[in-house]
């Protein structure tokens, strides 16, 4: 997909296909790289964006009647929603592939896949890494997605480092310690930075605390990766090991696979 993206003339794996995305809650670089990923392998989009307030769902209807109406327009569908678990109930109403894009607080598969990719293109493995997952663990899906695929590597450590408030949930917990993944949370960023291979950060998600204005305020701002964690904000953009750049790219050339092989096999 990498040769594929930098040939100028594209591709035509997927014409005559069409991808509609589906959008209920904001998105840039996740429905940009879908779209992207699309066009470049010669097949089409229908987009619906912040599909919560412009789409039929304002006026009532429920997600499986939109998705029966969506599935009659395109072959494939990508969706991210706001509920925990409705990408699992349109793909069991759809018949036509479901994409999850993003669930609430739930999951966010395809960034899980290409946080592995650039992991391994990074440091060159999976198996026997150290990696610390930084920031809102009780709301972030894409932590979750995370910890869930790098339970299926060997001898993966994983450190959860968050404020109390957001601490990783349970079920991630029990489901590593089922996997036998070996797992430690704590709360100082510089005393885990030093133990990891990879510092996974994410933001404080200040959406997923409704009128909890008082518990967002006390988890914001508790960790930034800057230069004295790299010893060990845009401060840190130019440092070769500020791989996050790198991997919005990687999305791109992980959900071009996706499609192809949802759509044409392999």
């Amino acid at each position: 997909m990498e040769k594929i993206e930098k040939n100028s003339s594209g591709s035509q794996i997927l014409k005559g296909y069409l991808m509609a995305t589906l959008f209920y809650e904001p998105s840039t670089r996740t429905r940009l790289s879908f779209e992207s990923a699309m066009k470049r392998l010669g097949g089409e989009v229908l987009t619906t964006e912040n599909a919560r307030e412009f789409s039929s769902a304002a006026k009532g209807e429920t997600l499986e009647d939109t998705i029966r109406t969506v599935e009659g327009y395109a072959d494939i569908i990508v969706m991210r929603h706001c509920e925990s678990g409705a990408a699992r109930r349109a793909a069991t109403t759809a018949g036509v592939p479901i994409i999850n894009a993003g669930d609430g607080p739930g999951q966010h598969p395809t960034q899980a896949l290409l946080d592995v990719y650039t992991i391994e293109r990074a440091i060159g493995k999976l198996d026997g890494i150290k990696v610390g997952l930084v920031g809102d663990l009780a709301n972030g899906r894409t932590v979750r997605s995370l910890a869930y695929l790098l339970a299926k590597y060997q001898d993966v450590k994983i450190y959860f480092v968050s404020p109390d408030v957001v601490k990783m949930k349970d079920d991630i917990k029990e489901y590593l310690t089922s996997e036998g993944v070996e797992w430690e949370e704590s709360a100082d960023l510089m005393d885990v930075a030093y133990k990891c291979d990879i510092v996974y950060q994410t933001r404080i998600q200040r959406e997923r605390f409704g009128e909890r204005n008082d518990l967002y305020e006390e988890a914001r701002g508790k960790y930034i990766v800057d230069q004295d964690v790299l010893r060990i904000a845009v401060d840190v953009d130019a440092d070769p090991r500020a791989a996050y750049f790198r991997q919005a790219k990687n999305g791109l050339y992980i959900r071009m696979a996706l499609l192809k092989l949802l759509l044409v096999g392999r």
